[in-house]
């Protein structure tokens, strides 16, 4: 992931933030793996293991970010180096805003639960919008330990399979809650649940983005995909 510098130092410090960085992903990772299963199984132990996992994401940031302070400070980095380190802080803020997603899928669950409304909602459509999602962090994160420029791209296309479910989920939802006002509560929390897999699915969408500006050195951000192919290409 990591070009050679003329500091050996240097090279070994950004391979170990980046290596955190990869270690935050696989907690996150895990995170919304069982916030899916706590989804699937209405599993209230499930939801609890993933909100207690809430903690050790934070503290990672945090780590990650106060390395990402000292090389700075010690090395001020130019070029390409200081987009790496700016897409690294970049990255680590969206992986723990997606295991935030990741925590208020299992707080939804739970007061699905404890609604007693479980049996009775439509959960298992959301099933390929929370693989979709889950998925695409996964590829997330793999490009950029590989700095792929063209896989990051290959990332912002599929996000829009993820709006197209939610979309798709919404109006489903919509006709669920008309036949059956009873069901509006709950129905609700289930509509935080299909918000929260987006956003997941956004943030993924983030890190491709910046993996972009490291590679190519363009902010692609809120440009067209006929504009980011053309930096890609």
């Amino acid at each position: 992931m990591i070009d050679k510098h003329l500091s050996t130092q240097f090279d070994s410090e950004l391979g170990a933030v980046s290596n955190r960085v990869m270690e935050m992903g696989g907690v996150v990772e895990s995170q919304i793996r069982i916030a899916v299963q706590a989804l699937a199984e209405f599993s209230e132990e499930a939801a609890t293991r993933v909100m207690q996992t809430e903690d050790q994401v934070n503290l990672l940031e945090v780590e990650i970010d106060r390395e990402l302070s000292s090389i700075i400070a010690r090395r001020q980095p130019t070029a390409r180096d200081l987009r790496l380190l700016i897409a690294i802080s970049k990255t680590t803020a969206n992986l723990e805003r997606a295991g935030d997603e990741a925590n208020k899928i299992a707080r939804m669950v739970k007061s699905i639960i404890g609604s007693g409304a479980a049996r009775h909602l439509p959960a298992s459509e959301l099933r390929v919008a929370a693989d979709l999602a889950s998925g695409l962090l996964r590829k997330a994160l793999d490009a950029f330990a590989r700095l792929d420029a063209n896989a990051a791209l290959t990332i912002l296309k599929e996000d829009d399979a993820i709006d197209r479910e939610f979309d798709g989920f919404l109006r489903k939802l919509i006709t669920y809650m008309m036949e059956d006002p009873r069901t509006i509560s709950s129905s609700l929390d289930l509509l935080f649940v299909a918000k929260a897999i987006e956003r997941i699915g956004d943030h993924a969408k983030n890190i491709a983005e910046f993996i972009i500006y490291v590679v190519k050195g363009a902010d692609v951000r809120h440009t067209s995909m006929e504009q980011i192919e053309s930096v890609v290409r």
